[in-house]
């Protein structure tokens, strides 16, 4: 099915197609340019606001509206995702979808699209980077940032794998001497882990992507951080759940919002950086650990904690795995951030009645990971500069992040908050987005100039009160960048 469409403005409800459920039949154009997405979002937002659609009236299900507008179950899951996220509507499990409320303004057109933008086509540059554009957005450092040579001797080194490994496709959780690793490093410095808890993974996402094949299904609600990592928002959007964001701020989740949120929509799971979350750098303390643990039994919800920036972060921060004893709680880990994200390899580890079911989507998604990537990892690790080098490291990007704090200064902008360590800063302008000047458009500027941005477009459910953009620490501290701030700000005045 062809799902372009006309533009929002264009969409009306056709009061005579009522279907078999009572619902009007959209007026979908799909002649011209825009998503059902947006077509659907718009109508509804229309609705609500003018009250056609009181407080309290229940939607038809996504498979209903689907059968009744002739669209997919995916656009439908979409278009009511992003409702909620703006408001509008509320979702109860086992009952379904209502409208929240009437009294909100209509979200602005440019936050209520899905049209893809020029922003859009930086994703694969943010992620590659073969990019010849200054990389400010990148969530990677330069290779010599770890060091000359530590990633290419431990690569050097995995090249000479045993014949007999060669045969087969590998361990199906892993290479067993990295995850011996794991276990003892976890068991050392937070808590008891076995290496049959762990489970390792192409990188950080690939194990995202396997707890959500796993614990949820189409329809489930998910909880993420807002503002949160990118991808994972898409990701959870493509298993067809609804990702409900839980504002995050310096000073920590909003456990108000989390409550209310969980009390109506019993979530699934939910998502979090215990330690320096991206995109704030913040960490939760131990008492909104705790707290978010107690959240967590009271409305029986699992917690993925994504702890891929630990090894940044001073020791004795908070550790949801730790408190837990991973009851509840799913460690995900990941050596890109103090390695190379080249070599792809991340780590889950669970409780023993969890393991399994994982390791059999594991096999179903793509047999095993790369014995090769998992070896030159072990060997890097396990090397004795490796603490060194990681002491390094967290010394040049706490020196990094001052400088780029008083670069960000020199154009005006006022960081969100304060890091407690790591490679981002997030800062911006204290100006309301509009459909001209909003991050996405400004990022679209800076592309051409030379310079890979990232918005906060890219990490919000819900429309930001403010233009900011998170910079990597490594590549920010530039005049170029100062540059480009105060000739936009100059031609804004």
């Amino acid at each position: 099915m062809d799902e372009t469409a006309a533009s929002t403005e264009h969409v009306q409800v056709d009061n005579s197609g009522a279907s078999a459920i009572g619902w009007p039949v959209l007026a979908i154009d799909r002649a011209k340019r825009g998503s059902l997405v947006d077509q659907i979002v718009a109508a509804i937002a229309l609705m609500v606001n003018r009250r056609d659609l009181r407080v309290g009236t229940k939607m038809p299900s996504v498979r209903q509206f689907a059968k009744c507008n002739a669209v997919s179950t995916f656009t439908v899951v979409e278009a009511y995702d992003r409702l909620l996220g703006v408001g509008l509507l509320s979702s109860r499990r086992g009952s379904g979808f209502f409208v929240a409320r009437s009294d909100v303004a209509p979200a602005p057109q440019w936050a209520l699209s899905s049209t893809p933008t020029a922003i859009d086509a930086l994703t694969p540059d943010l992620y590659s980077g073969v990019s010849e554009a200054l990389p400010v957005g990148a969530g990677w450092l330069p290779p010599e940032w770890y060091g000359e040579t530590t990633v290419l001797d431990a690569v050097r080194h995995a090249m000479k794998i045993p014949a007999s490994r060669l045969r087969g496709y590998g361990h199906p959780l892993g290479f067993p001497t990295l995850r011996q690793h794991v276990a003892s490093t976890l068991t050392e410095d937070l808590f008891t882990a076995e290496p049959e808890q762990v489970l390792l993974t192409h990188g950080a996402t690939h194990a995202f992507d396997l707890i959500l094949r796993t614990l949820t299904k189409p329809g489930d609600t998910v909880f993420v951080e807002d503002p949160g990592y990118s991808n994972l928002l898409s990701l959870i959007r493509h298993h067809g759940c609804i990702a409900v964001g839980i504002p995050r701020t310096e000073s920590g989740l909003d456990f108000e919002v989390l409550m209310a949120q969980a009390a109506v929509t019993q979530p699934k799971l939910m998502f979090v950086n215990t330690v320096l979350q991206n995109p704030l750098g913040t960490s939760l303390t131990q008492a909104q650990a705790h707290r978010l643990l107690a959240t967590a039994e009271q409305f029986d919800f699992w917690l993925v904690e994504d702890d891929i920036y630990r090894e940044l972060a001073t020791r004795g921060e908070a550790s949801l795995a730790a408190m837990d004893g991973l009851r509840r709680v799913i460690r995900v880990g990941s050596f890109s951030k103090t390695l190379s994200p080249v070599l792809r390899v991340g780590s889950i580890c669970a409780s023993h009645s969890l393991v399994p079911e994982l390791l059999r989507v594991k096999m179903l998604a793509g047999l095993t990971t790369s014995e090769i990537n998992e070896r030159a990892v072990y060997h890097a690790v396990s090397a004795r500069p490796y603490k060194r080098m990681l002491d390094k490291l967290v010394g040049k990007l706490a020196s990094s992040r001052e400088r780029t704090t008083l670069r960000l200064l020199e154009a005006g902008m006022t960081p969100i908050a304060k890091p407690r360590g790591g490679m981002f800063v997030s800062a911006g302008w204290a100006l309301a987005p509009t459909v001209e000047w909003n991050g996405k458009v400004i990022a679209d500027l800076a592309l051409k100039s030379g310079i890979l941005l990232s918005p906060n477009e890219f990490f919000m459910l819900r429309p930001s009160s403010s233009i900011w953009f998170r910079f990597n620490v490594a590549y920010a501290d530039t005049p170029a960048l100062v540059d480009f701030f105060n000739a936009i700000r100059r031609e804004r005045a």
